[in-house]
């Protein structure tokens, strides 16, 4: 189910509204796309996202997904935008890390240099090689919640970046995540499987994308 793509990398298809904002963009890759990583926003609305998707110096993927289906382009798939992170180890899931994992280099940004030093093959996709897909949904403290040390005397918006779970993208939000995620895969040439939550891939919210499903019956167009 290939689309077309122009030069600039913007998806000409009736499914896709372009928003572009080069704001968010940061220079034409310079290696193959491997991979796709699903986000949520964080926000309430589409709308809220792509606003702040103008500002200086803003960071942001290359599709929003509004809770009734509708798919933004917001930055050319040619362009690197950050955001993945920090990596995690790939080798983790499977038992296969190198010796180079002990104690020493465990923490976040030593992980990520070893990942680095490695083919894309080996490890997910940074921002460099990854497209990334983003659901509007946002991350919300459960009824009657207590902070469970008070005594660290974090502000009601650190609590909810840490203990907050995000929404469960719609059913239309997962219909136009799978014919978006098949689209990419044809169009170029990404290996099946190479689809990833962005806190498998780098270190955030766990329940960040939990009900993200790109794997549903697609038909074209």
């Amino acid at each position: 189910m290939a689309v077309q793509i122009d030069t600039d990398g913007m998806i000409i298809h009736a499914r896709v509204r372009s928003a572009r904002s080069q704001i968010i963009e940061r220079g034409r890759r310079s290696v193959p796309i491997t991979g796709i990583i699903v986000h949520q926003t964080d926000a309430d609305t589409a709308a809220s996202s792509l606003s702040s998707y103008t500002r200086p110096k803003a960071n942001g993927a290359h599709f929003l997904i509004d809770t009734d289906g509708t798919i933004y382009q917001t930055a050319a798939i040619y362009q690197r935008t950050n955001h993945v992170g920090p990596l995690r180890a790939r080798c983790l899931l499977t038992g296969s890390c190198m010796p180079a994992y002990g104690p020493k280099n465990s923490g976040v940004d030593a992980m990520h240099r070893i990942e680095m030093t490695k083919p894309p093959s080996d490890r997910y996709p940074s921002n460099m090689e990854a497209v990334g897909i983003e659901m509007v949904g946002r991350a919300r403290l459960p009824l009657g919640f207590r902070d469970p040390d008070p005594r660290k005397q974090r502000s009601a918006e650190q609590l909810r970046g840490e203990f907050g779970i995000y929404d469960t993208p719609t059913a239309a939000q997962n219909q136009s995540l799978s014919w978006l995620v098949k689209a990419l895969e044809d169009s170029m040439q990404i290996a099946p499987g190479e689809v990833f939550r962005h806190p498998d891939a780098s270190r955030k919210n766990p329940t960040e994308a939990q009900g993200a499903n790109w794997n549903l019956p697609v038909t074209a167009p």
